[in-house]
């Protein structure tokens, strides 16, 4: 039996083969999951706003763009041996409705493409991934580009030492989620944590000859150090491919990625409230600058 069992498309809006579903079609192949493809997309635009009509013939040819597509994406997929199902689903607020399709299917993944939106449209707008990350209660795939459609290497991004990782126990979420994948298939699975000593350098630790002392940052680094391994040999995951450095988490699983040619770079979110919610989390921001794709795995505790 494979790691997943049921996997949700969110099909490209433009309808067009797209890195996402890629990766959903051999998934679902190689797991031998139903793969349901929905496409959330505007309903047919109302012509005479003022007489809230639209043009019959305008609108039979909306239709029929979406009732052909249906059509190719069963025939090609079923035609590759998937149980599929294609629905189109019109509407103006596709997060409520995204959210309401995982409810009734209660897939293992949900895979949709990245949308990248422009920084100032960020600022004022939070982008329909960043809500799923925030909100979908099931682990989100967001697919930014495929080197290979099956991923061949897979990266947990952990912090052993965050009190909202260790109270809700989401560095355990991330790997066990990373090793499905990874099992799934037949990639290495590798561990990375990025660890940052810059607010030892903001709180109380202590001066010594107007400099940081360097017995300090060495313990602090070891402790650090010691909960890291402690995590992956609880996970059984081999020394080389543990991986830590010192960083800002972003920059850090960036480079990571570029060096090793990783897949897929799982990580977790915490809900978050106030000023929190609004600057948003490494993962929101991993989104438009790590290379491949993000897997997210949510935490309910409010951080």
């Amino acid at each position: 039996m494979g790691q997943y069992q049921r996997l949700l498309l969110i099909a490209d809006q433009t309808l067009h083969q797209s890195p996402a579903m890629l990766r959903a079609v051999a998934l679902a192949k190689a797991s031998g999951a139903a793969l349901d493809v929905r496409a959330f997309v505007e309903p047919v635009p109302i012509v005479h706003l003022w007489e809230e009509k639209t043009d019959d013939a305008g609108y039979q040819r909306y239709l029929r763009r979406y009732r052909r597509w249906v059509a190719d994406e069963i025939e090609q997929l079923s035609g590759q041996g998937l149980e599929v199902t294609v629905e189109v689903v019109f509407t103006t607020h596709p997060l409520p409705d995204i959210l309401k399709t995982v409810e009734e299917l209660k897939p293992d993944l949900l895979i949709k493409d990245v949308t990248l939106e422009p920084v100032l449209r960020r600022v004022f707008i939070t982008p329909l991934d960043c809500h799923l990350l925030r909100e979908c209660p099931v682990p989100v795939h967001l697919v930014n580009q495929t080197r290979y459609s099956l991923p061949h290497r897979v990266v947990a991004a952990v912090d052993p030492l965050d009190p909202s990782t260790q109270i809700s126990g989401l560095n355990d979420t991330i790997i066990q989620t990373a090793n499905a994948l990874a099992l799934q298939c037949d990639a290495p699975l590798h561990l990375l944590y990025a660890y940052d000593l810059s607010p030892a350098f903001n709180g109380d630790a202590p001066l010594i000859s107007g400099g940081w002392g360097a017995d300090f940052v060495e313990e602090l680094r070891q402790s650090l150090h010691l909960a890291f391994v402690t995590l992956a040999d609880r996970y059984g995951v081999p020394p080389e491919r543990r991986h830590f450095v010192m960083g800002l988490p972003v920059p850090v699983i960036s480079e990571f990625v570029e060096q090793y040619l990783a897949d897929v770079v799982v990580m977790g979110t915490v809900h978050r409230v106030g000023v929190d919610r609004l600057i948003g989390s490494n993962t929101e921001r991993a989104l438009y600058s790590v290379p491949g794709s993000i897997l997210a795995v949510r935490s309910n505790v409010k951080g």
